[in-house]
């Protein structure tokens, strides 16, 4: 398999997951386990092509937001946004300067993506017994920036899975409320993670030796397949449970677990 023929299938990957509550991470991971293995830039510059995606997708309410912030409501509404941002930011880059990688074993990953899984089901359940909320809390908006924050150190989890379910439980118990707040907050992120990245390649003098032509296919891929997906969760969300992602972590995880080579 060519190079750019396997870039092309991990940003067909990236876009299918990043928003699906399965692990975009962990399904990369493990697809590069027979791809070919990639640098973390790789990874984060095609998950901000389906954050491109997810922009595009919600476009009418990110314009909502530009053109409507002298509406108090409207101005909280992007203030928690910023907010949730923010404790990622401020969490997540001493977590970086710490020199945490991502494993090269799929073990975990197989784990992370079992125990989400079964967590998703208790969670889902718990949140419908507070009723039908689609308010966002202060709570809620600095709980979603943890969330993500640890779905970034265990692979496998889902930023998506950890935020939605975190947005849940801590009182926006509407599903499509609590996934469109998520995916929101996951713009600036992305982006901001991407953006650091190439710095950090800038100040190692390392951008020369980055596989752009693969980066750029994957980025494209990632972006149109992200845009349709996006598309169809938000209006699935509204009318069924999480259960089958649920189910389909779980089965994976498993399969994961008798398929590989202890220590792999």
């Amino acid at each position: 398999m060519t190079d750019l023929l396997a870039a092309l299938l991990l940003g067909i990957i990236e876009g299918l997951t990043e928003f699906l509550p399965i692990s975009s991470t962990g399904h990369l991971l493990i697809a590069q386990h027979w791809l070919g293995a990639r640098p973390d830039f790789f990874n984060i510059v095609i998950q901000a092509g389906a954050i491109l995606a997810v922009t595009l997708a919600l476009r009418p309410r990110l314009w909502a937001l530009a053109t409507g912030w002298r509406a108090p409501e409207q101005r909280d509404y992007l203030a928690k946004v910023v907010v949730a941002f923010l404790v990622t930011a401020l969490v997540g880059l001493p977590v970086r300067w710490a020199g945490w990688e991502l494993p090269e074993t799929v073990t975990p990953i197989a784990w992370a993506l079992m125990l989400g899984g079964v967590w998703m089901l208790v969670a889902e359940r718990w949140a419908e017994r507070r009723g039908d909320r689609a308010e966002v809390t202060w709570t809620v908006a600095v709980l979603v920036g943890l969330a993500q924050v640890v779905a970034g150190v265990f692979p496998g989890t889902s930023r998506s899975a950890a935020a939605i379910f975190m947005a849940m439980l801590a009182g926006t118990s509407r599903r499509e409320s609590a996934a469109e707040f998520v995916f929101l907050v996951g713009i600036p992120t992305m982006f901001a993670a991407s953006g650091y990245a190439f710095l950090e390649l800038v100040g190692e003098g390392a951008v020369g030796r980055q596989p752009w032509g693969e980066v750029a296919v994957a980025f494209a891929a990632a972006t149109v397949t992200g845009f349709a997906v996006v598309r169809w969760l938000l209006g699935y969300i509204k009318r069924h449970r999480f259960t089958g992602f649920a189910v389909y972590r779980i089965a994976f995880g498993a399969l994961l677990l008798l398929l590989m080579p202890p220590g792999s």
